[in-house]
């Protein structure tokens, strides 16, 4: 059964008065204006703490390295260091302290978006998202869990994966095996529910949608989307997203 695209998530209920500490936030922006605005939306949260600013991503790693946010909002396009590589050395394999990350672009970057996601991103939003959703994108990320619900963030993540197995698989290329063939066989640790479970997640269900539309509960599809993680050696559903389209799994988008 094919699931169909889902809805837009609803914002999340504000969190309670006796929840832990705010979330700590670092801007990683180049325009001083849009960065300002940003600091006005998340300040104005009293569950959210704007911890330093970073107008390059140079700083944006310094500054990441020295405040410990527990969210990096990160522009793609900065000076001295762009905001991907910022990404991977924050968040990237290896990377201590890691850093949750946050990318906010716009909607006619190239394959940016895509080697954002694979350099460790948990998610991203468009620069013109309004305030609420700003808000629910920090939140989401900090609870440790991937921004990929929103319709125009799987299409997107649908096209530059598409792009990027183009350019990694040309047609005549027998050696070395090509990428989607080493990704599959990396899916074979998986169970018949776990893959199709895998292939849900790949086109931004929640585990309760996840729930409806293969008839479980939602804490037996929690149970489902950790066994994968762990048996894939992935950190969030977004590696679990890329790496559904590398292997060339992931069911078409409309």
């Amino acid at each position: 059964m094919t699931a169909g695209p889902p809805p837009p998530l609803p914002l999340p209920p504000f969190p309670p008065a006796d929840s832990s500490a705010p979330i700590r936030v670092l801007i990683c922006e180049d325009q001083a204006l849009v960065r300002a605005g940003y600091v006005t939306i998340f300040s104005a949260q009293p569950d959210i703490e704007v911890v330093g600013e970073a107008d390059n991503g140079q700083a944006a790693v310094e500054a990441a390295k020295a405040l410990r946010p527990d969210v990096a909002v990160m522009d793609i396009r900065m000076p001295l260091l762009d905001g991907i590589e910022a990404t991977r050395q924050l968040a990237g394999p290896g990377a201590t302290p890691t850093t949750r990350i946050l990318v906010i672009t716009t909607f006619n970057v190239d394959a940016l978006v895509y080697e954002a996601l694979r350099a460790g991103a948990s998610g991203f939003l468009l620069k013109d998202a309004p305030p609420a959703e700003l808000v629910n994108g920090v939140r989401t990320v900090a609870r440790g869990e991937s921004l990929l619900a929103p319709a125009v963030t799987r299409a997107l993540i649908g096209e530059f994966a598409g792009r990027v197995r183009a350019v990694d698989d040309p047609a005549p290329a027998p050696e070395p095996v090509p990428e989607a063939v080493r990704e599959r066989e990396r899916l074979k640790v998986l169970t018949p529910r776990e893959y199709e479970v895998l292939r849900l997640i790949s086109v931004g269900l929640s585990n309760a949608e996840i729930a409806a539309e293969l008839v479980l509960s939602g804490e037996t599809v929690k149970t489902y989307v950790s066994r994968i993680l762990t048996k894939l050696d992935l950190r969030d559903r977004v590696q679990a997203v890329v790496l559904a389209y590398r292997a060339g799994v992931a069911p078409a988008l409309d």
